[in-house]
């Protein structure tokens, strides 16, 4: 059973089987949000997918930069991601059409950064997540 199903903008359905999800910023107990940290914030829940799964194919889907009006500080202007982290794991039916449809399936992780604490669902999920490039990204398997 899946948590819920995305359509993609390439008309595929995709399936949301597992979800975790973090504050961005909650482990931080200094300083502030800065091009440094969030490369490194970034780079960190990338390397938490890929080893968290490391059987299955990892996207990681850019993240929004925002620039609020603020005083530059030491570390250059403060740049804000969405406020929570997410890592996926996305299930749908076999990319290679001359595959068993009652035997293959496709999967793939995906990271990426939403503004809320939400399942993305539907017509609701980020746009981001609707633009995956499943049939170039996913790998299938045998059940």
């Amino acid at each position: 059973m899946s948590l819920s199903r995305i359509v993609l903008s390439s008309g595929r359905s995709i399936e949301l089987i597992e979800l975790r999800m973090s504050s961005t910023y909650g482990g931080m107990l200094e300083g502030y949000p800065c091009k440094r940290v969030n490369d490194m914030t970034v780079s960190g829940l990338q390397w938490q997918a890929e080893r968290a799964f490391p059987s299955t194919p990892f996207h990681l889907v850019q993240p929004s930069r925002e620039y609020p009006d603020q005083t530059v500080g030491a570390f250059g202007p403060v740049e804000v991601l969405p406020s929570v982290a997410c890592i996926g794991t996305f299930g749908s039916t076999a990319v290679a059409p001359e595959l068993d449809p009652v035997l293959y399936r496709s999967a793939l992780v995906v990271a990426w950064f939403q503004a809320a604490p939400d399942v993305p669902s539907g017509e609701d999920a980020d746009g981001s997540l609707g633009s995956i490039r499943w049939e170039e990204l996913a790998q299938d398997y045998e059940l």
